[in-house]
């Protein structure tokens, strides 16, 4: 059974260390502030200008002028800093971002990845991902494995334009956990009840399979 969206947030928490400084990207990536694990001091920088971001309000803390990247209300933790998207981006650029989750079209096994554009379809622009995917060493893309036609996003070469070039190291889909390596995907984790036989029918780029592959494991709610 493919991974719902708040499974694959809880999946990229465990991802993160104490002490990181991490950017959540638009969509899926934001649910990943309410997975962080208890008493691990991780501080969430948002491009907008906060650095801090707690989970998600509840109707008794929303603050209709604290916002994330996305436009969507958020919490500040306790020590939280705000100030110009300008210092934000210096925060970007300089390297300070120890961990970036970002959402994408497609990845390909050179790890080139393309999130911002679809041609023939509005376009806002490509916003703070080219800054994100140049100076964060550590990245991990977040996506569905498959588009809604059955498409694979994970490709031998993108087909759309880039957001950035040999920048993507980690994927985790609906279906599977995958590092790429040497030109492929490596098949590390598959998703509880997910055949390895459907993550390969599903995966257009070249893509190498272990003997064991574990299964994810979620605490039952």
């Amino acid at each position: 059974m493919a991974l719902s969206r708040e499974q694959m947030a809880q999946r990229v928490a465990r991802e993160m260390q104490d002490g990181f400084y991490v950017n959540l990207g638009i969509g899926i990536p934001t649910l990943v502030a309410n997975y962080i694990p208890e008493g691990m001091e991780v501080m969430l920088q948002s491009e907008n200008g906060l650095l801090g971001m707690g989970p998600f309000p509840t109707e008794e803390t929303i603050d209709a002028d604290m916002i994330n990247a996305g436009k969507q209300t958020v919490t500040a933790r306790i020590g939280a800093s705000i100030f110009s998207s300008a210092e934000s981006f210096a925060m970007i650029r300089g390297g300070h971002v120890d961990l970036t989750v970002l959402g994408a079209f497609e990845v390909d096994v050179h790890g080139n990845i393309a999130s911002w554009m679809i041609p023939g379809k509005l376009v806002k622009g490509m916003g703070g991902a080219m800054d994100l995917v140049a100076g964060a060493e550590n990245i991990i893309v977040i996506m569905t494995h498959a588009s809604k036609d059955g498409e694979s996003k994970l490709l031998s070469q993108c087909s759309l334009p880039l957001t950035g070039a040999g920048c993507i190291k980690r994927v985790l889909t609906d279906l599977a956990y995958l590092e790429i390596e040497n030109g492929a995907f490596v098949l590390k984790e598959r998703a509880p009840g997910v055949s390895v036989e459907e993550i390969v029918a599903k995966t257009a780029g070249k893509l190498i399979v272990p003997d064991h592959v574990p299964e994810m494991q979620f605490a039952d709610h």
